[in-house]
């Protein structure tokens, strides 16, 4: 019988030791980041939350939670939530071109990014000797093969960055990627609510974003070092599409099998940013208990309070349908000869982190002031949602 002895196992390029051997008694110790749970520093990186719904993101800013859109160019695509996904996976990103430019201006360009709240990268360090090396790997998939762009950002420290290409080599096939950033020991990452990372992908880009060079270290920022020698532009063909999916942070001096975590702490994370309180889906769905304020007509007002589940990064502002023609009604817990009061308006009266005061207003026969009911929705297209993004 042979005997290998070994005093550590490494993976191939690592710096350090994924399986260390005591001498003495022969016990082995795994790396933590291999064997523990909340590896995974990003939230929403298997694409499963999507409270704003699944399809219909057209404009700038968050589709599915923790992910944004952001373009400037003569093009357009559709984000989406798509079943399309590895072994594994139920889910990914999808992005839809669906006007085609095939002549990206200087400086044009498209994106995808997420951001992580500075606070939760205190455990990298930054900014000190012991600043941790971190991996982020992602699954990608599109018909356009060819070089694209990665970057990371560090908002605290004059948005110094990191910038990568990778390669998409098989049509429609799903492909694992992964960087390695070695810690930063210069520059630190505020303990605050801030966005702490901007971590982006490359669609398309003109030369401002494309002429530069690739970066592996936290330089200076430089618009033209983002996406350096990028290749691609996704949007010159209709016909075109991308996915992403699995996106992981976590401190690594190695790619780790990506750390699922079930749907409801998923959501429960999601919510610090985002909260979908009504969906646009209906009528007779309650948003709130309300009081009359002011029963004179035309404007006639109501005014009512709600508690949020999750406690949220910031003060929020709403989102969604929030106005348009008969689009709310209070009902009064006793009628009192009155019937259900239509209106059409729900305002932001003031928020803090844990609750929302909100004010409906229009033209509805206010019956008697302090009267108090509920608020529903009265139309399909009526929804709310409280944003605190990044």
């Amino acid at each position: 019988m042979s005997t290998l002895k070994v005093n550590a196992i490494r993976g191939t390029g690592a710096s350090s030791d994924a399986i260390s051997v005591n001498s003495s008694d022969g016990t082995c110790t795994v790396k933590a980041t291999n064997n523990l749970s909340n590896r995974r520093i990003n939230i929403n990186g298997a694409m499963t939350i999507s409270q704003r719904g699944a399809t219909g993101h057209t404009g700038d800013g968050y589709s599915l939670d923790m992910f944004a859109r952001q373009q400037s160019s003569d093009g357009a695509f559709t984000i989406t939530q798509s079943t399309t996904s590895p072994d594994g996976f139920s889910k990914s990103l999808k992005v839809d071109v669906t006007t085609a430019d095939t002549s990206l201006a200087a400086s044009q360009y498209a994106q995808i990014k997420t951001k992580i709240e500075a606070q939760d990268l205190q455990k990298l360090a930054y900014g000190t000797s012991a600043a941790k090396t971190i991996t982020i790997s992602f699954y990608v998939r599109s018909n356009k093969t060819g070089n694209y762009g990665f970057s990371v950002n560090q908002s605290d420290n004059s948005f110094k960055q990191v910038t990568y290409q990778y390669a998409i080599s098989s049509a429609d096939t799903w492909e694992r990627k992964s960087f390695t950033i070695t810690g930063d020991t210069s520059g630190v990452i505020n303990d605050d609510t801030g966005d702490g990372f901007i971590i982006s992908w490359g669609l398309a880009a003109g030369t401002n974003r494309t002429s530069g060079s690739l970066r592996s270290t936290w330089t200076a920022h430089a618009s033209a070092d983002q996406y350096a020698g990028q290749g691609v532009n996704l949007l010159d063909s209709t016909s075109n599409e991308w996915y992403l999916t699995g996106v992981q942070v976590e401190i690594s001096d190695h790619v780790t099998d990506f750390e699922f975590r079930s749907y409801g702490d998923e959501l429960q994370r999601c919510k610090r940013y985002y909260q979908q309180i009504v969906y646009a889906s209906g009528n007779e769905y309650r948003l709130m208990n309300a009081s009359v304020y002011d029963n004179s007509n035309p404007g006639a007002q109501c005014y009512g309070v709600i508690h949020f589940p999750v406690e949220m990064r910031a003060a929020p502002e709403l989102a969604g349908g929030l106005s348009g023609t008969d689009y709310w009604r209070h009902k009064r817990a006793y009628n009192g000869g009155h019937g259900a009061e239509i209106f059409d308006t729900i305002d932001l009266k003031k928020s803090s982190t844990t609750t929302a005061e909100l004010k409906g207003s229009g033209n509805f026969d206010g019956g008697q002031n302090g009267a108090t009911g509920t608020v529903y929705t009265n139309n399909a297209s009526a929804s709310l949602g409280l944003q605190a993004e990044l």
